[in-house]
């Protein structure tokens, strides 16, 4: 079952600046291409670097004021102090870049984005160049899926393919992402698999359980799943 990943969502035409570029031509470039980040390459076209619109307004920040003189300055008022007198992409940048490749999940991305606490990540290759570069706006994308995509997903990928249900044993209807699962299956397994499975489908929002069972195959305390199952994006 195949889930959506980074190169089906990122921009390919990545603007990018090598280290020597100007402050004005990053802010030149940045405002041209409507973007609020560059990565920052080098002749190979390897990531070393990001540079933020929040990395250059440090200077816009810092302008006329005087150093103040700490005797324990953070780390941010040191970076931030550095950030506002440089002048080359080399010192602007923020570094390591956190990357990811194009075969890396949605959902992966979205957790690497939430961790690391960056608003896009560069796509590279196995050598590290780049090849795209992925915003949040572009993982949201994946719930921009119609709704006959996602169940003909579910019920080709999900019931066919992976458990085995024959026809018209489980009405799928799809509103909106929102996912409702509505018949008779076997097993109590069988449900808890279906529920699980549909929520990973790409682009489903949330899951309706509406399902019944014959037997009850469920491990003595195990956590029964709820009426409505939240989706594992991605």
């Amino acid at each position: 079952m195949r889930t959506w990943q980074v190169q089906d969502v990122m921009t390919t035409e990545v603007a990018a600046v090598r280290e020597g570029a100007a402050y004005r031509e990053i802010v030149d470039l940045l405002t041209g291409r409507h973007v609020t980040a560059v990565p920052v390459v080098d002749g190979a076209r390897r990531v070393l670097g990001v540079v933020s619109e929040a990395d250059l307004l440090h200077k816009v920040e810092l302008l006329g004021h005087p150093y103040e003189r700490r005797i324990f300055p953070s780390r941010h008022d040191r970076e931030a102090r550095a950030k506002a007198g440089a002048t080359l992409a080399a010192d602007l940048m923020t570094t390591p870049p956190v990357c990811v490749r194009p075969d890396t999940t949605v959902t992966e991305a979205a957790r690497i984005m939430d961790r690391r606490q960056v608003k896009r990540l560069p796509v590279t290759d196995d050598l590290g160049r780049l090849i795209g570069i992925v915003t949040r706006g572009d993982l949201l994308r994946v719930h921009l899926r119609p709704d006959a995509d996602i169940r003909r997903d579910v019920v080709d990928d999900v019931l066919r393919r992976v458990l085995g249900v024959a026809d018209d044993t489980v009405d799928v209807t799809v509103h909106g992402g929102v996912v409702t699962l509505t018949g008779q299956l076997d097993r109590w397994s069988s449900v808890h698999l279906a529920l699980r499975l549909t929520a990973r489908v790409s682009g489903v929002v949330e899951v309706v359980d509406a399902l019944g069972y014959a037997i009850d195959d469920a491990p003595l305390g195990a956590l029964r799943v709820a009426a409505s199952t939240p989706a594992e994006h991605g």
